[in-house]
């Protein structure tokens, strides 16, 4: 795609060293096109109905989104109006711009066909082969976090009905039947959770990170009053990464995952968890203590997701939609570390990582 002289011109002036620019120079998008491919009817059947817009393209505005936290509707006019917007995303100031309404069906198409999964695991190893990102068996580290769900919460409606189940009518004055209680929310999979003395209504998204430095190589996401044990051998199972040592919380912590990670040859760091009438023994204690000192980097990874990303909260309804949003900011979490670690070398035309400066 040709860009005018005007938008070339424009694109000159964008800060060569800023996040985006990085990432735009780090990732050889053209290798993430077969990933995309099988979105759209037309491409399977070879011909007939309208050009679909680029795939690459909408899939790069639609990381933008996900990075910025914007709606549909707010992303259709960033890209009408923010020159690094149209630059990351090969688009000129002539080009025609997806509406807010293709934006949200090509994301569907993603979620729909599985995708995302597959695309975190293809830019992860881009940012291996510039080692940036540790290959091999390394330690994981996986642990839950609360997101709540982008429903209001269910809410207790009250009907007074007759002793034949019809709801009562009051015009006339009449006195109230029987009372009876009724549940509804627009987001069925989202659940109820008590942690403390708080409640939280939504899911419980499970990542699993490396050791070394915190990349995401994993996404499992569940309703929230799920069991943390009975989602542990998922959320390994999804992710990419060659582990020789689990790391997780008391959560996770019980026999079957312990031997699931034995007969998996991987060594298991689960923290011990006391009993009643059985408490921890000084060894034990020690163990949860040095483990606790690995777990550190991936606390640190939903703070960033949550202050820099939004994801404390989910912008669509449903299990499969909330993880694929979580695996698109796992996308953008892993691309701005590998940025933090490069430098532009214009004379190159290319990423330079910051130790070899």
């Amino acid at each position: 795609m040709q860009m005018s002289f005007g938008s070339i011109e424009l694109a000159q002036r964008l800060r060569q060293d800023s996040v985006l620019m990085k990432i735009d120079v780090l990732i050889d998008w053209e290798k993430l096109r077969p990933g995309l491919r099988g979105l759209y009817k037309r491409e399977l059947s070879n011909g007939g109905g309208q050009e679909p817009f680029d795939a690459l393209m909408m899939f790069k505005a639609i990381l933008l989104g996900q990075w910025h936290n914007l709606s549909d509707a707010a992303l259709e006019q960033a890209l009408c109006v923010r020159i690094d917007f149209l630059h990351f995303c090969g688009l000129s100031l002539s080009d025609v711009i997806p509406d807010e309404t293709t934006l949200c069906r090509f994301r569907n198409r993603l979620v729909v066909n599985n995708k995302l999964d597959g695309l975190l695991a293809d830019i992860n190893e881009q940012i291996q082969s510039h080692g940036l990102m540790v290959k091999g068996a390394i330690g994981a580290v996986i642990d839950a976090t609360l997101i709540e769900s982008a429903a209001r919460p269910n809410k207790t409606i009250t009907l007074e009905v007759d002793a034949e189940g019809k709801t009562v009518q009051f015009e006339d004055g009449s006195q109230p039947g029987i009372s009876c209680t009724e549940k509804q929310s627009a987001d069925l999979d989202a659940a109820w959770l008590k942690k403390g003395k708080k409640s939280y209504f939504g899911y419980r998204s499970y990542l699993v990170v490396d050791t070394q430095d915190g990349y995401v190589r994993g996404v499992h996401t569940a309703p929230a009053n799920q069991s943390e044990i009975m989602h542990f051998k998922a959320a390994i199972d999804g992710a990419h990464i060659k582990a020789n040592r689990v790391y997780a919380d008391k959560g996770s912590a019980s026999h079957a995952n312990r031997q699931y990670l034995k007969k998996r040859k991987i060594k298991s760091a689960i923290m011990h968890r006391a009993y009643k009438n059985k408490p921890l023994s000084a060894r034990q204690k020690l163990a949860n203590k040095l483990i606790s000192k690995k777990r550190y980097i991936v606390e640190q990874c939903f703070g960033t997701a949550k202050r820099l990303f939004g994801m404390e909260r989910a912008s669509y309804f449903g299990t499969v939609k909330v993880n694929a949003q979580v695996l698109m900011k796992s996308i953008c979490m892993n691309l701005k570390k590998a940025a933090n670690k490069i430098f532009v070398d214009e004379s190159l035309k290319g990423a330079v990582p910051l130790n070899r400066a």
